[in-house]
This record gives C-alpha cells, structure tokens and sequence, in this order.
C-alpha cells in the first residue's frame, strides 16, 4: 500500500472535460446545526450555545473553501434537516438525508447511492475539519486513478476524507468509530481486501477546545 503523504504545495486544477467531472461525486457529511447536539465535547468547555455557533462557523469556511467545486451534495443527519441545509448549498449542489444507522452504515449508504447514480470516484468528507480545500479533493480524485481507496488521516487517528472507486463495505462494517484506531483499523481492512491505499495529508479536527483554540490562533494570525 502506499503510505506516502502528500506534500502541501498548491497544484494546478486539472483541465478536464465536463462528461469526466459528472463522474465525480463529492458528498459532505453535515448535522444540522443544533445546540445541545453539534460539538458536545466542545460543548463540556464552552457551552452548548457557543459550541452550536462554533460548528456553523466552520461549515461556513468548509463551504466557502468547497464553493467552486460543482455537483457537490451535502448529506445531513437528522432526515428532517432539510430547511437547516439551505443557507449552505451553493449552485448545483444538492441535499439528502444520511437516512438510519451508525457512521458505517450512513457511509456505505451513500457510496452505494452514488456509484448507483452513475458515478465513477466517490469522495465524502466530513465538517469536522475547515482546513479542507478544493486543493485537496483535486489530490484525492487524483489518487483514485491508481488506487481504490484514499484517505485524509486526521489527527486524532481517524480521517477526514474517505475516497473510493466502488463500494466497499469491508471497510466500514462492524468499525468501533469516534477512536484513535479508525485510521489504522480501517488500513488493515484495506490491505486484507488487497485494496491499494493512498494517504493524503494529514489535518486536525475541530474536536475539543484545544482544537478550538488552536483554530482560532490560526485564523486570527490569518485574519
């Protein structure tokens, strides 16, 4: 498998003609924005009112940084989420529901949904983590060409992108989630598949309020 992290250099977008773009799908992982139920770890340290907001602002930059992509679909959790969706949906993107189950089965839900739809590399990403760039997805659909499974590792030992070219539920079934093992159990399982996986950059969460800190440093000192 190949291991190797990306560098963070900014490369060219890819000139590519619009029948291989529309096979393309990237889909955003999102909770709708509700206090007591978005960022409750940030929530032990700040508040829930806070928190709530905290996570809005950062899908509000994930979204900004996402916004020339096209066909882009927003998967949101609770099914009735709809209308909390529409501030952040730009032109041409769409929303689904994520629909019943664990992070696993919500995953294989939507891979399945989108190869279903016609679609040739499927790329998620969650809104856990506003660093993503369009940058990014470009590596990621890159990589998809040599290898079946692609990676963001975050971390806190999971990650935040999963990119694949077929469904694959090995990797999600049965996945003790929210732990510092997602990343590593999750390359096991691809090398038992035989699945060649590729690791982009590695990013930081937005988990606790140390996360939380260090963001605002950050985008205070870019600001």
């Amino acid at each position: 498998m190949s291991r190797r992290l990306v560098s963070n250099a900014k490369r060219p977008r890819e000139g590519l003609k619009r029948n291989e773009m529309n096979l393309r799908q990237l889909i955003v992982f999102l909770k709708a924005p509700r206090v007591g139920v978005v960022k409750t770890r940030l929530a032990e340290s700040i508040g829930a009112e806070a928190a709530c907001a905290a996570y809005r602002r950062l899908v509000e930059i994930l979204v900004v940084n996402l916004s020339a992509l096209d066909q882009v679909e927003l998967r949101f959790t609770p099914n009735d989420a709809v209308a909390e969706m529409q501030p952040w949906l730009r032109n041409g993107w769409r929303c689904t529901p994520q629909g019943a189950g664990d992070l696993g089965a919500r995953l294989q839900r939507a891979f399945t949904e989108a190869f279903a739809a016609g679609a040739a590399r499927v790329v998620i990403i969650g809104s856990d983590c506003p660093a993503v760039t369009e940058d990014d997805i470009a590596d990621a659909w890159r990589m998809l060409e040599t290898h079946e499974v692609v990676l963001g590792p975050a971390r806190d030992g999971g990650y935040w992108l999963v990119g694949l070219r077929e469904p694959q539920p090995a990797l999600f079934g049965d996945m003790i989630w929210s732990t510092s093992t997602v990343l590593s159990e999750t390359l096991r399982r691809a090398e038992r598949s035989d699945l060649r996986a590729h690791l982009l950059r590695e990013l930081a969460d937005v988990d606790t309020l140390e996360d939380w800190q260090e963001f605002l440093r950050g985008h205070a000192t870019n600001g």
